[in-house]
């Protein structure tokens, strides 16, 4: 083969392989209408204020992303997330009875955050999603972390509840 001939065989291989690459995936994402979303913070009925804002955060950096749209200021947004942090709980799953048999030595604790949530479609009126007990939970150990890691971890976990729930949808 001439030097010609091998140019032309890697500009055509090259076409071929760049032009079979102009196609993109949606899989899981919201309806093709709906290219924004907003994140409204969610009503406390728990005694822990500071999960209003924590759950706000977390929702805002990971579900618009997640779910293939951009974030938006609720006045605009084509959909709107909104909801009830209903519960928070604190519980000890792994102990054992200390050696003097006074009282248990708790080994881990874990974090159960309950939520209402509603993802509501404002372009065509209706309800996207909708999870009345959403929970997500988060361990810990006693000895070398704190309770902030494992609320960390169950926020992260009903972001990504809110987030399959969504997507089961369509």
């Amino acid at each position: 083969m001439t030097f010609r001939q091998i140019l032309a065989s890697g500009v055509g291989l090259t076409a071929f392989v760049v032009g079979g690459c102009n196609y993109s995936l949606r899989g899981g994402s919201f309806p093709d209408h709906i290219q924004t979303i907003a994140v409204l913070p969610f009503e406390n009925e728990t005694t822990r204020l500071e999960l209003t804002q924590e759950l706000f955060d977390a929702m805002s950096r990971d579900l618009p992303r997640a779910l293939g749209v951009q974030s938006a200021a609720p006045e605009v947004a084509d959909a709107v997330v909104e909801g009830t942090i209903t519960g928070y709980q604190l519980t000890t799953p792994n102990y054992r009875p200390a050696a003097g048999g006074d009282r248990a030595e708790v080994l881990q604790r874990q974090v159960s955050i309950a939520i209402r949530v509603e993802i509501i479609d404002r372009v065509e009126n209706v309800i996207l999603f909708e999870g009345t007990s959403l929970r997500g939970e988060g361990q810990y150990l006693e000895q070398s972390q704190t309770e902030e890691e494992g609320k960390a971890e169950a926020l992260e976990t009903l972001v990504q509840g809110i987030v399959d729930g969504a997507q089961s949808n369509w």
